[in-house]
């Protein structure tokens, strides 16, 4: 699954319940990786702003 293209790598990415295939994008002003939440995710698994979560990425 690991296959990286303009500064994205698709991963396969678990919060509690939920898992889905995305990708986590890399930021240069940062210099580390980004992950987009859905906010299906956030909503089903009861995530709120400024929120710790464990975020368990499979590359």
């Amino acid at each position: 699954m690991a296959r990286r293209r303009l500064g994205r790598l698709k991963v396969l990415a678990k919060i509690g319940a939920s898992e889905w295939e995305t990708a986590i994008w890399f930021d240069t002003k940062r210099s580390s990786y980004l992950l987009p939440l859905k906010t299906a995710i956030r909503k089903k698994e009861g995530i709120e702003v400024n929120q710790s979560v464990q975020i368990t990425l499979l590359v």
